[in-house]
């Protein structure tokens, strides 16, 4: 089987470079030709146009950076596209965007397949990490073993287009907050004259990751009567932070919008329910 990749970013390259150690031929090609061409010493065949790199191949992978530049560089290399080649992509996009991808493909006879990613560069090289796919089960079963081999785990996520790239979306949204959380922290610890190694020392020791598939739970089941911290104290808590930061003129990021959240539904008489309720208009 040959195989062309495209886009050879952190996680593209890495990937390439986890298919040579298997054995595959694979063809590559990326925007900025160096970045490519650097892929020849682990045995990858490059090539300068995105043309070139997909002849003859049997599965085209991509990497790129967004809806446009996927749909930019494979409507120009579909001039030389194998006849019923295979297009597995795992940009992160729009949902409207895989969807439609695949919608468009499979009508000018090719398979195109969402299957997005929770993995950094080392996870690509490692084969590790979580990789999501959805749609057509007879493509995924297909190609199953093959993307398997790719990653930690293949979540299959059913038979609904798209919703793979909605799951990377929203977990995305989840980084982008605890890193937005973190920021934070720090803040408010620097005010009270904590280094951040004091804070890692903590978190070193005490893991609130562990606590994310349960308080889930007890959103998506609407438990909010039976609170392991109230809401009333959480905005107490919440209190305490603003006005340690305002004192020390700092500013936070998040904290001033979850306030105000919180004092919403403590005006509609839930101050003494799980403070999770605040997450209850979501479901």
């Amino acid at each position: 089987m040959i195989k062309a990749f495209l886009g050879m970013g952190l996680l593209g390259s890495n990937f390439v470079k986890a298919m040579l150690k298997k054995g595959d031929t694979v063809q590559v090609w990326n925007r900025t030709t160096s970045k490519a061409k650097a892929l020849e010493a682990f045995g990858a065949k490059a090539f300068d146009n995105v043309e070139d790199a997909v002849q003859n191949a049997d599965v085209i992978y991509v990497t790129l950076k967004d809806d446009a530049t996927v749909d930019e560089v494979l409507s120009k290399a579909a001039k030389e596209f194998k006849q019923g080649v295979t297009i597995i992509d795992h940009t992160t996009t729009s949902v409207k965007g895989a969807v439609k991808r695949t919608a468009d493909w499979k009508g000018k006879g090719f398979t195109y397949l969402h299957a997005p990613v929770f993995m950094g560069p080392a996870n690509a090289l490692e084969s590790s990490g979580f990789m999501m796919v959805s749609g057509d089960q007879s493509v995924i079963a297909k190609y199953e073993n093959e993307l398997s081999k790719m990653t930690g785990k293949l979540l299959n996520f059913g038979e609904q287009e798209g919703k793979a790239a909605g799951i990377k979306l929203s977990g995305n949204l989840f980084l982008l907050s605890m890193t937005a959380g973190l920021a934070d922290s720090l803040a408010l610890a620097k005010v009270h004259g904590i280094k951040p190694e004091e804070l890692l020392q903590l978190f070193n020791n005490w893991n609130p990751g562990t606590s994310v598939p349960a308080r889930l739970k007890r959103i998506a089941e609407d438990r909010f009567n039976e609170p392991s911290w109230e809401l009333n104290m959480a905005r107490k808590d919440a209190g305490l932070m603003l006005s340690a930061a305002k004192e020390n003129e700092t500013d936070l990021a998040i904290i001033p919008a979850i306030a105000k959240v919180m004092d919403e539904w403590i005006t509609k008489g839930h101050g003494n329910d799980d403070w999770s309720v605040i997450a209850k208009d979501s479901l």
